[in-house]
């Protein structure tokens, strides 16, 4: 029977011969996982030898990450804006990118009392707004419904009150109705599903991925439907594609004043930020 040590020992080399990214940190959190521990028991028992049962979900996760599934699809949690979300194959992976669309939105329009997530995805940006603006009223849009249910579950379990609807960017929402919608749109262009990581271009939904030939063709059409719900005032906050500055500041017409972007922490122009002319 191996031991912890010995078992994390192993994970490691077959991860790294299969040239999986940070083999250490993912083969300590598979094995994590199996055990149903926390980090810190792995090196304060050592010794402690595994339960076959632990051995046999450790080397399945092993495995199905070698095959390039992602681990957070392996473990269905991942950690935004220091909370933990739940996953599956039904959402996009939340990534700290994202957060800056939150911190745009916190710094713009905290005092907004209607909100909406657009392409709601696991419910990560219409949770977090939820419980950091709690005298909002939020909903969370996505035209999948097995995000909604995934949503949803996120909701319940973080205490937050969402209302989500299964709905195609803005359709469900009546005219002149926000103060805010946030969104984080598909925006990878069709074309570069190639050049995508395995982890990606397999496992995660293409219809929360891709935005069309260019990436920019959902932006198009939100920014439209983002004027027609918003009351005037109110912004419109969205996470920005690689390469997709430029051509969505040209989406912008009269409807909208101070368009503006926020990089994220690597120089890169992350955030769109834009209020309805009054």
């Amino acid at each position: 029977m191996l031991t912890v040590k010995e078992a994390l020992g192993q994970g490691i080399r077959l991860l790294d011969e299969a040239a999986v990214p940070v083999p250490r940190l993912t083969a300590e959190v598979l094995l994590c996982h199996a055990l149903h521990q926390e980090r810190v028991y792995l090196y304060a028992h050592p010794e402690e030898p595994l339960s076959e049962i632990a051995w046999i979900h450790y080397g399945r996760y092993l495995h199905q990450r070698i095959g390039g599934m992602p681990t957070q699809y392996i473990t269905k949690v991942q950690e935004f804006y220091g909370r933990p979300f739940h996953v599956s194959a039904a959402v996009l992976i939340p990534r700290p990118e994202t957060e800056h669309v939150v911190e745009a939105a916190l710094r713009y329009a905290r005092q907004a009392r209607l909100v909406a997530d657009i392409g709601c995805g696991s419910g990560a940006i219409a949770v977090t707004l939820a419980l950091e603006m709690p005298r909002a009223k939020v909903y969370g849009l996505d035209i999948s419904g097995a995000a909604v249910q995934v949503a949803r579950r996120n909701a319940e379990a973080l205490g937050a009150s969402v209302r989500f609807v299964e709905s195609d960017l803005c359709a469900a929402l009546a005219d002149a109705s926000l103060d805010l919608v946030a969104s984080n749109p598909p925006y990878v262009p069709s074309s570069d599903a190639g050049a995508l990581q395995v982890e990606v271009r397999e496992h995660e939904p293409a219809v929360a991925l891709y935005g069309g030939p260019t990436g920019n063709e959902i932006y198009a059409r939100l920014i439209p439907e983002a004027a027609r719900v918003l009351r005037p005032g109110g912004w419109l906050i969205m996470e920005l594609g690689y390469r997709s500055l430029e051509p969505v500041r040209r989406m912008y017409d009269s409807c909208w004043r101070n368009v503006k972007s926020m990089d994220d922490l690597a120089g890169i122009p992350r955030v769109m930020i834009a209020q309805r002319t009054p």
